[in-house]
């Protein structure tokens, strides 16, 4: 294997995305139950550079200069001791911890359960965007929540990467669908089974009215409003912040998305079935990584780093 590898590379905290490099760094080490992914694209979160984890490993240790972008779509380049369940040359798509280098690299080091194999005709840009979007969707609807049909569930950020996913979950689900965003945002998210749009911009999220559950990508005044339309015995969840307000007889939680290699196969069997569409916006290649992540896009969907061909 190559000694060095390319790769985005933070070096400084206080410098944000002005810090980040390319640069040669050192090919990753294949620990036990690792699983060294040959990365063909890569997905990013714009916060990450404030995350602690970012620069402290598990220990609390400084682990700068770190590689940021935490989802991942590629091919299984060599396994670690113990690794079972996947093969060199497989097709995998996934999430790498938060306390390691990640995504934005030609490999990375990654614990094998939290890949999933990917299936020969999803692409990779598709998948890249998937994991950690769609795993939040359908834990914060289902696992948190319990979102169950017929129920009314409010939406916000409905067209961003997560709040995308979860409206065509919620709908398939037999949810009414209530989706909240910018006046730009509302033919595609009512194109992906959103019954109501709400434009944040010019209307009170309170306009909705009463829900069973709130799911909030939002956060700020957004998510404080909301809580007063939960009804008695809803949720309110939050991925954005730790909700300040509370429903009045309801419950309210904020939750950081888990691996759960199961339900990642499940997502990529849905977007293979036309049941789950990915917004995928700007493609960029590892060099131009630090200006789409600079660059807020001008139109829904992800901004995706194209790193091998």
């Amino acid at each position: 294997m190559a000694e060095l590898m390319r790769a985005v590379v933070a070096r400084e905290r206080d410098a944000g995305i002005d810090g980040l490099t390319l640069a040669d760094m050192p090919y990753p080490h294949a620990a036990e139950n690792d699983v060294i992914v040959r990365v063909h694209a890569a997905g990013f979160t714009r916060g990450e550079l404030d995350w602690p984890a970012t620069w402290t490993d598990r220990a609390g240790r400084d682990r700068a200069p770190s590689i940021p972008g935490h989802e991942l779509s590629g091919v299984v380049a060599e396994l670690g001791y113990g690794t079972t369940g996947l093969t060199v040359g497989q097709r995998v798509f996934g999430l790498t911890d938060w306390a390691r280098n990640g995504s934005l690299a030609e490999f990375t080091a990654v614990e094998a359960r939290n890949l999933a194999p990917l299936p020969a005709d999803v692409d990779h840009t598709v998948a890249a965007a998937l994991p950690i979007s769609g795993l939040t969707a359908w834990q914060g609807l289902f696992d948190h929540a319990r979102l169950t049909v017929g129920q009314t569930v409010l939406i916000t950020g409905a067209a961003g990467g997560v709040g995308s996913i979860a409206v065509q979950l919620a709908r398939e689900a037999g949810a009414v669908v209530i989706a909240a965003g910018r006046a730009r945002d509302r033919e595609i998210v009512s194109g992906l089974g959103a019954r109501t749009f709400l434009d944040l911009d010019a209307e009170d999220v309170r306009d909705a009215g009463e829900v069973d559950v709130v799911f909030d990508v939002v956060g700020g005044d957004v998510l404080a409003r909301s809580a007063e339309l939960v009804r008695p015995g809803g949720t309110l969840v939050s991925v954005a912040m730790p909700p300040e307000v509370r429903p009045a007889d309801g419950r309210a939680l904020y939750f950081v998305v888990e691996p759960d290699r199961v339900r990642l196969a499940d997502l990529a069997q849905r977007v293979r079935d036309g049941r789950l569409r990915l917004l995928v916006g700007d493609v960029r290649p590892l060099a131009e990584a630090a200006g789409g992540w600079a660059r807020r896009p001008a139109a829904p969907g992800r901004t995706i780093i194209q790193v091998a061909a």
